[in-house]
C-alpha cells in the first residue's frame, strides 16, 4: 500500500524495506542441512525477522533492532562471528529451528505452552500483553463475543492464533483467518484503514504502530501478560544455552538490558493520539514549503534532514513566525546570543533560521566526548539544545555522582529532572534548571523522527563532488558557523 488516508487527507507512504546485510556479509536463505555447532564452525547462525522490534536498517544504513544489539552482544562474548537469517514467513521460523538450521531465534518469540513441548527457550528479557486492535472510528468491542462475526486477521503461526485457539473453547463461533504475511504491521495498517475489523499485537508493537496510524485503537487484552525469549532447539548444544544464560543474567544486572529496551521503547508512548494527528496533517500541509530547507540544512550538517525537521516542529511546529515568552524566535527557535554567534540577522527568516539551528545542534554534537556513541550522541545534544550545554553538563556530573552512565542518554534522563530540585541543584555550577522538558522535548521528537522515517525518504546529497570535504559547501550554504571548539551558548 502506497498511500495511507486519514481525514480527507492523503499521506505518502514509504515503509521501511530494510537490506539485509549484516557484520560484512548478506543474510541469505534458510539452509537446507542441519548446521554444524558454533564451536566447529565458529559462526552463531542466528534465524530473525525484518522488524523494528527485532532488525532493521536504520536510517544512517547501520542496523539495528532489540534481538539484533542482544545477539550482537552475544556474539562477541562467544568471540564469533554472526549469521543473521531472516525468515521470509513467521510460520517457517519454528520447523526451521527445529530442524536445526540455526543455532538460535531472536525474532520477539513469545513464551507459551504449546512451543515448549517442540523447542526450549531462553531467560525471558521483555514482558508484552496481546491485545485486540480495532479502528478507532467504529464500535469498539468489549470482549471475545463481540468478535463474532467480524473480519479478523492475524499471522499464521503466530501465539495469536493459540490464543484464539483458546478463546474458541469458550466461544465455538469465533472465527478468524490466518495471513502468511511477515509482518504485524501490514494488518495493523489494515485495521487502522478499516480493511480489517480487527487483529491482535503485542502491546509495545501497537504502541509504536500507533505513532503512525492514528486511528489505531485497543480493545481489550487478550489473556495475561507473556514473556520473550530467544528460542533453542530441544537438543540444543549445553553448552551455548549455559552461556546464553550467563549472557542474558549479566546483561539484566550490569543494566545493559534496561538501556537497550529503553533505547528502542522508552520514548513510543509519550505521544497521544492528538499529537500523532497533528503531525500528520501538519506533514501533508506544512512540510512541502520547507522540507527543501531541511535538506539543505543537512547538506551544511550531515545530519538526516527528518531528525532537523522533527527538531523544528518540536520548537515551532514549523511557525516560522513562533516567539516565546523567552525571546526565542523562528522556526528553529533560537536565542537572539545563539543567533548572533551564528552570523543570523532575521531569526524569523527560514532561510536564515533552519541552517541555523542545524548548525548549532551539530555544534553541540561536536562539543560532546568523542566516546559518546550514537544514537545516545545525538539523544544527548538534542538535550542540550533545550536546557543548554551548561545544564546538560551539570546533569552528567550529577549522573556520576548517583552512580549512573553520564554517556548514556537512558540514565542521562533519569538526572535531568533532578536539575529542578534544590537538594541537587544547590552544588551544581549552572544551578536550578527545568530538566524534566529536557526529557520530554527529546522524547517527543524522537517520535516525530520515527514517523518521519516512516513517511519520508531519506535524501543523498546533491554535492557529491563538489569539493574534497563538505567545508567548501558548509561554508558556502550556512550562516558564519563557529568554530567547533568553541563553547557553546544556551540557544
Amino acid at each position: 500500500m502506497d498511500k495511507i488516508a486519514y481525514d480527507g487527507q492523503t499521506f505518502d507512504m514509504r515503509l521501511f524495506i530494510p537490506l539485509i546485510l549484516v557484520l560484512g556479509m548478506g543474510s541469505c536463505s534458510v539452509p537446507e542441512k542441519p548446521i554444524p555447532p558454533v564451536q566447529e564452525s565458529h559462526e552463531l547462525v542466528v534465524l530473525t525477522r525484518n522488524s523494528p522490534t527485532t532488525y532493521y536498517e536504520d536510517a544512517q544504513g547501520n542496523y539495528a533492532g532489540l534481538e539484533y544489539d542482544l545477539v550482537k552482544l552475544f556474539a562477541q562474548e562467544l568471540d564469533v562471528n554472526v549469521r543473521f537469517v531472516v525468515a521470509t514467513e513467521f510460520n517457517k521460523i519454528i520447523p526451521a529451528l527445529t530442524k536445526q538450521q540455526a543455532h538460535l531465534v531472536a525474532a520477539g518469540l513469545t513464551i507459551t505452552p504449546e512451543r515448549e513441548k517442540i523447542i526450549r527457550f531462553g531467560p525471558a528479557y521483555q514482558t508484552v500483553q496481546q491485545q485486540i486492535v480495532y479502528n478507532n472510528f467504529t464500535l469498539k468491542p468489549d470482549d471475545i463475543e463481540d468478535l463474532i462475526g467480524k473480519r479478523i486477521e492475524v499471522i499464521a503461526g503466530s501465539s495469536y492464533v493459540e490464543r484464539l485457539k483458546q478463546a474458541r473453547k469458550t466461544s465455538p463461533k469465533l472465527e478468524w483467518h490466518e495471513v502468511m504475511t511477515m509482518e504485524i504491521e501490514e494488518l495493523l495498517e489494515k485495521v487502522a484503514n478499516g480493511e480489517v475489523d480487527y487483529s491482535i499485537a503485542d502491546s509495545h508493537f501497537v504502541s509504536m504502530t500507533q505513532n503512525f496510524f492514528p486511528d489505531l485503537g485497543v480493545a481489550f487484552n487478550l489473556g495475561k501478560p507473556e514473556q520473550l525469549a530467544w528460542a533453542f532447539p530441544k537438543d540444543v548444544d549445553p553448552s551455548l544455552f549455559a552461556k546464553a544464560q550467563e549472557f542474558f543474567n549479566r546483561i539484566q544486572k550490569d543494566g545493559t538490558l534496561r538501556r537497550l529496551l529503553d533505547r528502542y521503547y522508552g520514548h513510543i508512548a509519550r505521544l497521544n493520539r492528538i499529537d500523532v494527528v497533528t503531525f500528520l496533517e501538519k506533514m501533508n500541509s506544512t512540510l512541502p514549503s520547507y522540507r527543501k530547507l531541511f535538506q539543505q540544512a543537512q547538506e551544511i550538517t550531515e545530519i538526516d534532514w527528518r531528525l532537523i525537521a522533527a527538531l523544528g516542529y518540536q520548537e515551532s511546529h514549523w511557525d516560522p513566525l513562533a516567539t516565546s515568552p523567552t525571546g526565542v524566535r523562528g522556526l528553529m527557535m533560537l536565542t537572539a546570543d545563539t543567533a548572533d554567534h551564528l552570523g543570523v540577522s532575521d531569526r524569523l527568516d527560514p532561510k536564515e533560521n533552519v541552517p541555523a539551528g542545524a548548525s548549532y545542534l551539530l555544534t553541540l554534537k561536536e562539543a560532546l566526548p568523542e566516546r559518546i556513541p550514537e544514537p545516545d550522541r545525538t539523544w544527548i545534544a538534542l538535550a542540550a539544545y533545550n536546557t543548554g550545554m551548561g545544564h546538560l553538563e551539570d546533569a552528567r556530573i550529577l549522573a556520576q555522582q548517583i552512580k549512573l552512565n553520564p554517556d548514556s542518554w537512558t540514565d542521562l534522563k533519569k538526572a535531568l529532572p533532578l536539575l529542578s530540585k534544590t537538594a541537587y541543584h544547590a552544588s551544581l555550577k549552572h544551578g536550578y534548571a527545568r530538566g524534566g522538558e529536557a526529557v520530554i522535548f527529546v522524547e517527543n521528537i524522537r517520535n516525530y523522527y520515527n514517523i518521519m522515517m516512516k513517511f519520508e525518504p531519506a535524501y543523498k546529497s546533491s554535492y557529491p563532488a563538489l569539493a574534497d570535504t563538505k567545508e567548501e559547501v558548509r561554508l558556502a550554504a550556512s550562516p558564519a558557523r563557529p568554530n567547533k571548539d568553541a563553547k557553546p551558548k544556551e540557544r
